[in-house]
């Protein structure tokens, strides 16, 4: 027997909560594990590669016991996966129109120039828009919340930059910026953090334009206590 279609949409729900009472049990039964538990999160692709293992490290050398299953989707895939019961709470840009979800701003992410150190903008302090014009642009395709928003930000200024590559992936962007193949404007949370043997970052004015990242929820659900414990943490970080 296949379950209906209403049925189906419950389905990830009942799993989730199924593996947290899993995870209940299993810190009932042996009293000396450091509150065991499940962190089920959707996380844009681009904080969960350098910002969240710092984080989650963090997290786990005071819980050692708590798992997680991280979801790295594109923004509306993760809002879909919150909408659903299939995550515990997502890490999204703003932008949601969802009723039934709720969003939480933590942070401003900047878009930058990522270049090679040897590149002519390298020397450069600060960037504006029209000092990109005369090299090969790397982009996301136009299915990118990150594209879609950038572009109308760019609209608004009447500034139009031309595109070389389009790429599927933020991370595809950085491999071809350090195979030398031109420069790329992504958001700064995207970057390598600290200093990179191969790649710079520099901010870019005139106008300078960034994303609201933030925290999404269903609205009026409740967290499981791994879950709020972690994302105390991780505000607490952002914010500092």
């Amino acid at each position: 027997m296949a379950p209906t279609a209403l049925g189906n949409q419950f389905i990830p729900l009942v799993r989730r909560m199924l593996e947290e009472f899993d995870g209940s049990l299993f810190a009932i039964k042996d009293p000396g594990v450091n509150r065991g538990g499940l962190v089920t999160i959707a996380c844009l692709p681009t904080a969960a590669f350098y910002f969240l293992p710092t984080v989650i490290r963090q997290f786990n050398e005071e819980y050692p016991n708590i798992r997680f299953r991280i979801l790295d989707l594109p923004a509306t895939d993760g809002l879909q996966a919150v909408a659903r019961g299939e995550v515990e709470f997502g890490i999204n840009i703003m932008g949601n129109s969802d009723p039934d979800l709720t969003f939480d701003r933590i942070v401003e992410d900047p878009f930058v120039l990522a270049a090679r150190k040897e590149h002519p903008l390298a020397s450069m302090e600060r960037v504006g828009w029209g000092d990109l014009e005369p090299y090969h642009l790397i982009t996301v395709h136009r299915s990118s919340g990150n594209r879609t928003l950038l572009d109308a930000a760019l609209a608004r200024s009447n500034i139009k930059l031309r595109w070389f590559y389009e790429v599927t992936h933020l991370s595809t962007s950085l491999g071809l910026v350090e195979a030398g193949l031109g420069i790329s404007v992504l958001p700064r949370m995207a970057t390598p953090q600290g200093d990179h043997p191969f790649l710079i970052t520099r901010p870019i004015g005139q106008p300078e334009i960034s994303r609201t990242i933030g925290v999404v929820r269903r609205r009026g659900g409740a967290l499981s206590p791994a879950a709020e414990r972690f994302l105390n943490m991780l505000m607490g970080t952002w914010a500092a």
